[in-house]
């Protein structure tokens, strides 16, 4: 098992939804442009950090910023044939954290439901960084309820786009 840090990242609107019809249904370049920052970032130089996703959230993704760069990408499927090039690609979460090697920093979870739900369970969950939206959207996924045990809440911004404001949280 790892023993890196994990992190679940994810952006939820004031009634934790999360995504309509296999997309997100907002663009804040701001939440973009804070996404980027935190899953990117490492303290050692020498080292990337890891995002592991849902073969959803993968086909999600515009095709322009796929894999995302400067980050070991990873997509968890029960198929069997599902091949995606400078991807690795693993049946279970499990496996996917066991592949972090030396050269990883930090894990991100990034999606979509069905993984942040297991991920919530997850023995070696560090922590949760959360963008609650303050606005409603029209939403068919949603994101669970945060474990009791993620009580330490950290407000590390705040930030208004288009008369949206958004608060950018971590839980630990």
């Amino acid at each position: 098992m790892s023993n890196k840090e994990i992190y679940i990242i994810v952006a939820v609107d004031s009634k934790n939804g999360i995504g309509k019809d296999n997309a997100m249904p907002w663009h804040f370049k701001k939440e973009t442009q804070y996404f980027k920052e935190i899953t990117t970032t490492v303290k050692d130089p020498s080292k990337k950090n890891m995002v592991i996703m849902g073969k959803n959230t993968w086909y999600s993704l515009p095709e322009k910023y796929r894999p995302l760069k400067d980050r070991k990408n990873v997509v968890l499927t029960r198929d069997d044939s599902l091949k995606i090039e400078g991807v690795e690609v693993y049946k279970s979460l499990g496996y996917a954290i066991a592949s972090a090697g030396d050269d990883i920093e930090t894990i991100f979870i990034i999606g979509g439901a069905t993984l942040f739900k297991e991920s919530l369970t997850h023995p070696n969950l560090t922590g949760l960084y959360i963008t609650f939206i303050e606005n409603s959207y029209e939403c068919d996924t949603y994101f669970p309820e945060i474990p009791a045990k993620f009580s330490n809440k950290q407000l590390i911004k705040e930030e208004e786009e288009n008369g949206i404001k958004f608060k950018f949280m971590l839980y630990k």
